[in-house]
């Protein structure tokens, strides 16, 4: 096989970056205060939940006259 040898054009690909926005301090401060806040609402939601879940689990028992184990400590607070 005979291979011709045609000319190339070389392709020239240029690279251009986009501009690097700068990060202040103020806007590393909003993230950390938005992350916490986010992470606190998220711990009283689910807190509020299980309490909510052992409060009624403890009304269920008490409606269907459930006695705990005799082993069990009960905790009396007036």
């Amino acid at each position: 096989m005979e291979m011709i040898l045609l000319p190339q054009n070389p392709i020239i690909v240029q690279v251009v970056q986009q501009p690097v926005e700068s990060t202040s301090l103020s806007d590393v401060l909003v993230g950390a205060i938005g992350l916490t806040g986010a992470l606190i609402l998220l711990a009283v939601l689910l807190g509020g939940a299980f309490g909510g879940l052992l409060i009624g689990v403890k009304l269920l028992r008490r409606r269907l006259n459930h006695e705990p184990a005799s082993d069990s400590d009960i905790i009396h607070i007036v």
